[in-house]
């Protein structure tokens, strides 16, 4: 086996989270402007919405401002608002570029840091709209890593081969001498394995005991013993 020289790490719910869950965050919004939003009605209608919707709307890719813009209306329309208030689009851009609507998981900066110092490359490979960049900056993150790629702006997404041989090609690193970490079971760990990368699943909720919990035993490669 090639020693390991990167890791890819995914970003939503294993790098950060949202502080309010996002269907929250729509119903805040849109009272704002007036709506009365019933919050378990928009989780419903943006599970709907999303498996609905084709990659690409009006020929812009998935997670691309204009293809939000069509899920945001639809997503009020299935949850019984009137017709949508112009500046509640706008309002929900502005919410989810704000780092201060997230926050970071406690053992990433440190982790980030050691696996930095001991000479590793490191990524991000992420189904994010293309603003990821720069909410990594404002999270403070950005610096730690050297490729972010996210499948609104490549144009990719996982677990699609192609997003993290992009990420790969972008590190000039084989696939067999990187791991990646992500929450998904299909996008995450099936496809990057599919992708000849190792991989490991993270669950941050403790219900799939094959899954690690935290990113802390990304730390066994700098100390000497390999996470399992």
């Amino acid at each position: 086996m090639s020693p390991l020289r990167a890791v890819l790490l995914d970003a939503g719910g294993t790098l950060f989270v949202e502080r309010r869950p996002r269907p929250r965050m729509y119903a805040d919004v849109a009272r704002r402007h007036g709506l009365a939003c019933d919050e378990a009605a928009i989780g419903r209608a943006m599970a709907e919405v999303h498996a609905a919707l084709p990659v690409r709307v009006g020929g812009s890719f998935r997670y691309t401002r204009p293809w939000f813009e069509r899920f945001i209306a639809e997503v009020f329309a299935r949850s019984g608002a009137p017709a949508l208030p112009p500046g509640v689009a706008p309002d929900l851009f502005a919410a989810f570029a704000n780092a201060a609507n997230f926050r970071v998981f406690e053992e990433v900066p440190p982790l980030l840091e050691k696996l930095r110092r001991a000479g590793l490359r490191l990524a991000v490979v992420s189904n994010w709209s293309p603003s990821l960049g720069a909410l990594l900056d404002g999270l403070g993150l950005a610096a730690h890593f050297d490729v972010v790629v996210s499948s609104g702006s490549a144009e990719v997404e996982k677990p699609a081969h192609g997003i993290f041989t992009l990420a790969l090609a972008r590190l000039d690193i084989p696939a067999e001498a990187a791991l990646h970490v992500g929450d998904d079971r299909v996008k995450d760990l099936e496809g990057a394995r599919a992708a000849g990368l190792r991989a490991a699943l993270l669950d941050r909720s403790g219900r799939d005991a094959s899954a690690w919990t935290t990113l802390a035993p990304l730390a066994g490669l700098v100390d000497g013993n390999p996470p399992g």
